[in-house]
């Protein structure tokens, strides 16, 4: 894949980077085994509290992930179009609430039953995206380090959010209803500009989950502190 970049984003973007690297909170709660535990070693709250800062940061890099590939690679009379490109989420058809109403009716099983489907249905389209920005030409250090971080927070917020459920809720994993064969397919190699599209998408889409995965976390969150009273 050749394409060329137009917009190169200003250096002290790339300085503030291990900044953000460094303000990470490790999910540590691993026995000797490497399966993990209750963490008996910590409260909920706190725990609670780690998996909602990752949430956070994940969040907060994806928006920069997608601003700066929209940056270096989409054409600028594009970007407005993506949504309406016929470019489906790949997590669109999973039983996950989107009104308001929806959110604010579901039980706190549900809201980490939601958080772990989307966290899970990512994993591996996010390694699909690291495979294909490797083959963009002149794609900055900084955008493929920060997907590669965010699949591999990914993963540690997976984690997480199992222990959270084992540890809230007191009960095995429930089975997710959603199905890999549902997800996109990525063996079939589009042409150039339908492949850059494909991947905004991508971005966008992992964006707007990461952004659900953060709020409802939050709202849990709430409601273990002040429950009548969360919006």
């Amino acid at each position: 894949m050749h394409i060329m970049t137009a917009v190169h984003k200003p250096v002290w973007v790339l300085l503030l980077w291990p900044y953000l690297l460094t303000g990470s909170i490790p999910l540590d709660c691993k026995e000797e085994q490497g399966s993990f535990s209750r963490c008996p070693s910590i409260s909920q709250e706190k725990l609670l509290d780690r998996v909602i800062h990752h949430a956070e940061l994940i969040y907060r890099v994806s928006e920069e992930s997608c601003s700066l590939f929209e940056e270096m690679f989409v054409p600028f009379p594009l970007r407005l179009q993506s949504n309406q490109a016929g470019y489906a989420c790949i997590t669109k058809a999973l039983p996950i609430p989107s009104s308001k109403s929806e959110i604010q009716q579901i039980s706190d099983k549900w809201l980490l039953h939601s958080v772990l489907i989307l966290v899970q249905s990512w994993i591996e389209p996010l390694v699909y995206l690291q495979t294909t920005l490797d083959r963009y030409d002149h794609a900055p250090d900084m955008l493929l380090n920060k997907t590669k971080w965010v699949s591999e927070k990914l993963i540690s917020l997976e984690q997480g959010v199992v222990v959270l459920i084992k540890k809230m809720l007191d009960e095995g994993m429930m089975a997710t209803t959603f199905s890999e064969q549902a997800l996109v397919q990525y063996d079939v190699q589009p042409e150039m500009l339908e492949s850059v599209m494909r991947d905004y998408n991508l971005l966008n889409c992992f964006k707007k989950d990461a952004h659900k995965m953060e709020t409802f976390l939050k709202l849990l969150k709430c409601r273990q502190t002040d429950k009548y009273n969360c919006a």
